[in-house]
């Protein structure tokens, strides 16, 4: 009897990553119509306005993940300096007059036809990617100070100046988090990034005192409801929605935060107008949901066949799960207020398109995975740090 033909392993993605990413972005859906319809009705006579650009934003999103997750990831390992090169320009022409378009004082957008391009997202990737490539290329280094640290952190400081100038003060820092976590997990000693952050430290201080916006969100977080008519106007009302939702909330569609009391209702602070639309359970199987997405990045990048792809895998999903973080920490009131859109969920489309891209190489990287190994010779050695075959126990 002739043997049955095996499966092709390029078709055995993780589909438990697959379901939940349709599931937040058809929540993001959900919630994008719901909470902006009053608003969109008021502004453009058009209810359906933010749904409609966001649905076109997810279907090209879906598209272009699919596409993606077909593409071999060792393939950005040789784009890794186009890729760079073409995310720092996007940063360099958002200084230059007339290009940047500017909304509510923050220079951060490209006009792309009728569409809005944010070049930080696309930062973002590139930053995840280059590290990816750079400790992959450098592994049993990385514990030197002079090879496996400062170049890492001068190429950042370099997109997080630029991203800084905008100003985009919540992305930079989310950045810089992100680079230090990376280069713990690909080797760096402990004592280097201790170091660096207490000499950075200094400067976040600088650069919080010295804008008045900044600071005065600082004392604002404090003790919001003494500032509750002015500047913490935006995060009381965030907690008045989720305080409004209780366990169950009031109802899809029955929000009253929505009702032009809440600014930024249908981006940033849109998992409060969740909270208070479907409460406490519906929050939880969203938290629940980034949870298992994290897990399941976490768990292919310690399967991925090379240096490379654990690196990559690790960097993508750690900075979707940060991202979110971040957002629900804000909304709720545990961080201070900043720009942070929680992924797939909140209106954007620079973000859904920059995070289904990523999910779409974490498919491809969690498809590899099911082939024989075959790493490139560049990535074979073995790190004696605290590096991706440490984690995944190899000797």
């Amino acid at each position: 009897m002739a043997d049955q033909a095996e499966p092709d392993a390029r078709n055995q993605y993780d589909h438990i990553l697959l379901i939940v990413t349709f599931i937040l972005v058809s929540i993001g859906l959900v919630m994008v119509f719901s909470a902006s319809g009053v608003m969109a009705y008021d502004r453009y006579h058009d209810p359906y306005f933010f749904l409609r650009k966001q649905g076109i934003f997810a279907l090209l999103g879906l598209a272009l993940m699919f596409v993606v997750r077909k593409i071999p990831y060792r393939v950005y390992y040789r784009l890794v300096y186009p890729i760079f090169l073409i995310s720092l320009l996007t940063l360099i022409l958002l200084l230059i007059p007339g290009l940047g378009v500017e909304i509510r004082g923050a220079t951060r957008w490209l006009r792309l036809g009728p569409f809005l391009f944010q070049p930080s997202e696309l930062a973002k990737l590139a930053v995840v990617i280059f590290l990816a490539y750079s400790m992959t290329r450098k592994q049993e280094k990385m514990k030197y100070f002079a090879i496996g640290f400062i170049p890492h952190i001068l190429v950042a400081g370099v997109f997080i100046i630029l991203i800084e100038k905008q100003p985009d003060f919540g992305t930079a820092m989310t950045i810089a988090g992100l680079v230090f976590l990376l280069l713990f997990v690909g080797g760096t000693r402990l004592t280097h990034i201790f170091l660096s952050a207490l000499a950075i430290a200094p400067v976040v201080v600088y650069a919080i005192i010295r804008d008045p916006k900044r600071l005065e969100r600082v004392v604002t977080f404090l003790d919001p409801f003494a500032y509750k008519q002015d500047s913490g106007y935006q995060l009381v009302h965030s907690l008045y929605a989720i305080g409004s939702g209780g366990l169950g909330g009031l109802g899809i569609g029955k929000s009253q935060q929505k009702l032009f009391y809440l600014p930024d209702m249908h981006t940033d602070f849109i998992l409060s107008i969740t909270a208070e639309e479907i409460g406490l359970i519906g929050v939880l199987l969203i938290i629940a949901l980034f949870a298992v997405l994290v897990m399941r990045g976490i768990s292919l990048s310690l399967k991925a066949p090379d240096h490379f792809g654990c690196y990559l895998a690790l960097g993508l999903v750690t900075l979707i799960g940060f991202q979110a973080g971040l957002n629900m920490g804000v909304v709720s009131g545990i961080l201070p207020t900043k720009g942070m859109s929680l992924p797939f969920i909140s209106y954007g489309g620079s973000s859904l398109l920059v995070n289904l891209t990523a999910i779409g190489i974490l498919l491809n990287i969690s498809a590899q995975s099911q082939q024989p190994e075959s790493e490139p010779q560049s990535t074979k050695t073995r790190s004696t740090a605290i590096s991706c075959s440490k984690l995944k126990n190899e000797r």
